[in-house]
């Protein structure tokens, strides 16, 4: 039977995929034939959407629900006891720029999707290559379950599974492809490990994505897309979630150190800064603040207790008070000087090097960067 929801959600789903086909993150009749038939309400039945500075709960009898549904943003479904978002239905547009570069290596083995979350990008991945071909794993139990259910409703049965997605899933290994939809300062070399030769894994690795190609010698080799994305960081266990930005907002605001006055290479809002920022601090804090009406940018190390605090002067100098036996700001200049030479470059004009031993390596042009 055809209800007036069925209608309109499937309107709505035909106008989200014309939205990512126009937007260029759709780009393959597979991708697009998958998006229009995979009903995303089946698999938010409540959720939370930021809408300006609200989150904003809804449920299926909300007048709004399939709108929110539809549109190209993030759905939240989990919170810890703090209040942190833990899980999530991801931005559409990421997830379609994803898929697309997704390169399976072969037409037997699995795809492994890490971060199950809500399913539905299992359910897609299902569409396109089959639930026999698709294994899903997510740390938290309580998640798997409800997308089992979720998966099922929708008429998709991949195999799941439940564990550490930075350590893969070596029980249905190896894959021909791997696709993570949550965040990683670091390519785990599990991931690398178990796919195959010229198969390839597609990640959010710090504020960029990334399709990397397993070489022949076992050396992932990718270039970052232009786009910049962020998604939830990858958790250890169920019950663990990293502190947010937030809760450092006071010591940034209240600390004193030493103190300098520093050349910007870049406003500190613009996105490549903080892109080559995570890559060259992955386990360092980034935010910005509003102190005495100014925006100022915070970097805190908590493991060191090392901190920084950036703020603007004009003129593209900026104040630098920092703290702790670290000096993060000291740490990333060189990499953000580089880039402001070579002309400001987009994250595309950067490539990610993952060798056997775990070593990654950037570079851009003629410019080479170890990273940490």
């Amino acid at each position: 039977m055809i209800t007036p929801s069925t209608v309109s959600a499937e309107g709505l789903r035909r106008r989200m995929v014309q939205r990512l086909t126009d937007e260029g993150a759709l780009r393959t009749p597979k991708w697009r034939e998958a998006f229009e038939a995979v009903p995303r309400e089946l698999f938010v039945p409540r959720f939370t959407k930021r809408e300006g500075n609200e989150l904003v709960s809804y449920l299926p009898d909300h007048p709004g629900y399939l709108e929110a549904v539809y549109s190209t943003a993030s759905l939240n479904v989990q919170y810890d006891q703090h209040g942190t978002a833990t899980s999530s239905s991801s931005n559409p547009t990421m997830m379609a720029l994803m898929l697309e570069a997704l390169a399976p290596a072969d037409d037997e083995l699995p795809v492994l999707d890490l971060g199950t979350g809500p399913g539905y990008n299992a359910a897609l991945l299902c569409h396109a290559y089959g639930p026999t071909r698709v294994v899903s794993l997510d740390v938290d139990h309580r998640l798997i379950v409800a997308a089992a259910g979720h998966l099922n409703g929708a008429g998709y049965t991949p195999s799941l599974a439940v564990g550490d997605g930075t350590a893969g899933c070596p029980g249905f290994a190896p894959y021909s492809a791997v696709i993570a939809t949550f965040g990683v300062g670091r390519i785990p070399n599990a991931w690398r490990e178990q796919v195959v030769r010229g198969g390839n894994i597609v990640a959010n690795v710090g504020h960029g994505l990334i399709p990397l190609t397993i070489g022949d010698q076992g050396t992932a080799v990718g270039r970052f897309l232009p786009t910049h994305a962020a998604f939830m960081p990858a958790r250890p266990t169920a019950d663990t979630a990293a502190a947010p930005a937030r809760s450092y907002a006071g010591k940034i605001a209240t600390a004193s150190g030493s103190g300098q006055e520093i050349e910007l290479p870049a406003a500190l809002d613009e996105d490549m800064p903080r892109f080559l920022g995570a890559l060259a601090h992955p386990d360092v804090i980034e935010f910005s603040l509003v102190l005495d009406g100014q925006r100022v940018l915070g970097l805190v190390h908590p493991d060191s207790d090392s901190w920084a605090r950036v703020t603007p002067r004009g003129g593209g100098t900026a104040q630098l008070d920092h703290g702790g036996p670290r000096d993060l700001w000291a740490e990333r200049a060189p990499l953000l000087g580089e880039w402001a030479a070579a002309g400001r470059p987009g994250a595309d004009a950067y490539t990610l090097t993952v060798h056997p031993d775990g070593r990654h390596q950037l570079a851009m042009g003629g410019w080479v960067w170890p990273l940490p």
